[in-house]
């Protein structure tokens, strides 16, 4: 008898469920760097939150989601449309013998060249096909003098526990830390945002190679195809919550340690413990309760410990909650249960025991009550035992799935035929963006709530400092500049310079120091009293004036200096189902929103300025607005694979086909070192007869490095 556990089917919640994460009341007024962020996560957490599964009302209008829902996580996976079912070429490599249990060393291609190495415990003796288990491996690196043998030589105890109750068990190695290692840490440490972009998850892999492993075990005699189970620890509670979800072939889970809630992730930081394999592409921005709902009514035990730091206890149990009101509607509230065991996150044996009683029950049939006579589970086996392949094959392409799993527009842009052509590409290429890059930015903004902070006239000239809502908890500053002897209804012209961490420290070197009362509290630099002359001279000498957006993160905004801590904030973007590129496209079209309903710059021409990644979020927000008569971009990136970051969007655009569709309204000035990269955007011009000056790009010679 386990003294400590907490084992919960669903008609004992009422006595002993645990409370939710309490969510307060949260403040609007506006704050600077990361009280706001914070902030700004807290309500867009609690929105997200309280939207998923809010929907539902009964089990007729389940019944008619859950189809489009299951599609939807397909699709957050990387796996809309399904890839192709190609021949598995299954190969066993090895077979041992012990303790009356056979385990085969197998490997298989769940794609051409993506490898999946396993092994297949199976009892000695059996009559007749046996109840099976596909068992998936959490992080459980193994490595001997270089050679890696896989996760699943860490996970041996299961499949041996399995094979000697009366089931066959299939466990396989993951992506990362298999014997072929491929990469789950693509944003964590790699900086390979252009996964968000691709919509790119290595948790798609995992799933992908369950289904496919399920595909296997459908050939072997061995395995009852109408018994399957699915369990794993970790990442493979998470991979057993991705093919419990996806494919209906599995008839019970036991997932352990591997979901919890978004406000666990985003608001209490945990995402900073896990590596990119836990998370979809969250396209249609879901909170976690809604994959376990898509298992319902199948049997499902959510299993942890009490003392986990990245699966806190309060958030498994809001999944388990929200995802018990799915089995309740469907009146199968006792397919649903929770395990409780004391501890950290481990890979605990009594933790297990659950599992174990739970297929006994709902693949055996056997009854609640049911005593276990042999519940210990030890590793018996050699790692070299367990070791699949002598080499690494040559065409192997789990190192480098990340860059076909998914797929994306074609590398070299084709131009339509016709306008008629063009003209459908641009409305459907909108739609798209809206849709699946930009589903994150708010439905109902709010006003803008512009107010004038500061007004200081200096050497000639007067800086303006504004304020503005962009969103709620994200306010934001704009500062316009111009000639104090000219008012701003007679410039000739405005430019919205977006700044960038670098445009920041230009603009108040150059300018902002100048200007002390519209920065109160902050701790200026030296003014460049060379270039405050040439800015001045500028001012003096044209009708112009400029405007100086630094968008959230930037300035007076900005968050923290330390690059880790920025990574994990990107990802918490992301797994709302954003990214701050993203945000930053809204903040620049708020930003002109702003500037227009400052008196007297409703009329002047408006033209928008920025340089590397923020030129290309400047490039996207001219989509969305209107009158934008010129950008002036610098460095613009040629590909999303360097930036900016958006979710999905390299599945279907990329950036020269953003500036052709931009050029059609907008005059574009592109400057770079590689004019080359921009021959599309040209050839879209010049077949469709637009005006020269619609479109130039200029070549400067690149910056030499320091």
């Amino acid at each position: 008898m386990l003294k400590h556990l907490l084992f919960l089917p669903a008609l004992l919640l009422s006595a002993a469920v645990l409370p939710a994460a309490d969510f307060k009341d949260i403040p609007t007024e506006p704050l600077p760097g990361d009280a706001m962020l914070s902030q700004y996560f807290e309500i867009e957490t609690r929105r997200l939150a309280n939207r998923s599964l809010g929907t539902v009302k009964d089990a007729a209008s389940w019944n008619i989601q859950k189809a489009n829902l299951r599609r939807q996580l397909f699709e957050m996976l990387g796996l809309q449309p399904l890839p192709a079912r190609t021949d598995l070429k299954a190969k066993i490599t090895g077979t041992t013998e012990r303790e009356g249990i056979i385990v085969e060393n197998i490997v298989f291609q769940s794609r051409p060249g993506l490898y999946v190495t396993a092994n297949y415990y199976r009892p000695k003796e059996q009559d007749g096909p046996l109840p099976t288990i596909l068992y998936v491996c959490g992080h459980g690196k193994v490595n001997i003098d270089g050679v890696s043998y896989g996760n699943k030589v860490s996970y041996q105890h299961h499949g041996t526990w399995f094979a000697k109750n009366g089931y066959t068990c299939l466990t396989i190695d993951t992506l990362q830390m298999g014997e072929i290692e491929g990469i789950h840490h693509g944003t964590y440490k790699h900086n390979r945002w252009w996964w968000n972009s691709r919509g790119y998850s290595s948790a798609g892999v995992e799933a992908w190679n369950c289904i496919r492993s399920l595909d296997y075990l459908e050939t072997r005699e061995e395995a009852d195809k109408e018994k399957f189970g699915a369990t794993g620890r970790s990442g493979g509670g998470a991979y057993t919550f991705w093919i419990s979800a996806l494919d209906e072939r599995i008839k019970v889970a036991a997932p352990v340690a591997g979901i919890t809630s978004m406000q666990n992730h985003v608001v209490d930081g945990c995402i900073e413990g896990h590596c990119d394999c836990m998370f979809m592409v969250n396209t249609y921005r879901w909170d976690f309760p809604l994959v376990s709902a898509l298992i319902a009514p199948r049997p499902q035990l959510i299993l942890n410990t009490d003392n986990d730091r990245i699966f806190p206890l309060n958030g498994v149990v809001d999944v388990y909650t929200k995802s018990r009101a799915i089995y309740k509607m469907l009146g199968v509230e006792t397919n649903l249960g929770l395990a409780i065991y004391e501890g950290p996150h481990k890979d605990t044996q009594p933790l297990r025991v659950p599992a174990f009683h739970w297929f006994e029950r709902h693949l055996k049939g056997l009854p609640l009550d049911h005593e276990m006579e042999n519940t210990a589970a030890p590793k018996i086996f050699e790692p070299a035992e367990l070791k699949v392949l002598k080499e690494i094959p040559g065409n192997e392409r789990n190192t480098v799935i990340d860059d076909y799993f998914t797929r994306r527009v074609p590398r070299t842009l084709k131009v339509p035929e016709t306008l008629t052509d063009w003209n459908a590409e641009h409305a459907l290429t909108l739609s798209r963006l809206r849709g699946k890059s930009f589903r994150g930015w708010p439905a109902n903004p709010g006003d803008l709530e512009l107010s004038l902070d500061a007004d200081q006239t200096e050497n000639k000239l007067t800086l303006s400092a504004y304020s503005f809502d962009s969103q709620a908890a994200v306010r934001l500053p704009l500062y316009v500049v111009h000639n104090a002897k000219v008012d701003p209804e007679d410039l000739d012209l405005i430019v919205l310079n977006v700044l960038d961490d670098e445009g920041w420290t230009s603009f108040m070197k150059s300018i902002g120091s100048a200007f002390p009362e519209a920065f109160p509290g902050e701790d200026l630099p030296e003014l460049d009293e060379d270039r405050f002359d040439e800015e001045r001279n500028m001012f003096l000498g044209q009708k112009w004036g400029m405007a100086y957006l630094p968008p959230r993160g930037v300035g007076p905004t900005v968050w923290t200096s330390d690059e880790r801590e920025r990574i994990h904030i990107r990802r918490r973007f992301a797994l709302l189902g954003q990214t701050l590129d993203g945000m930053r496209v809204w903040d620049i079209r708020r930003g002109i929103s702003a500037l227009r309903n400052i008196e007297g710059l409703t009329e002047p021409q408006l033209w928008i300025q920025a340089g590397d990644n923020m030129a290309g979020n400047a490039l996207y927000a001219s989509l969305f607005e209107k009158d934008i008569h010129r950008l002036d971009l610098h460095q613009l990136p040629a590909s999303h694979r360097e930036g900016p970051t958006y979710l999905n969007v390299l599945r279907y655009t990329d950036l020269p086909q953003i500036a052709a569709m931009a050029a059609q309204t907008s005059q574009i000035r592109i400057y770079t070192d590689k004019a080359k990269d921009w021959k599309y955007t040209s050839d879209v011009v010049k077949k469709f007869e637009w005006p020269e000056k619609q479109l130039q790009v200029r070549e400067i010679p690149k910056k030499k490095e320091e």
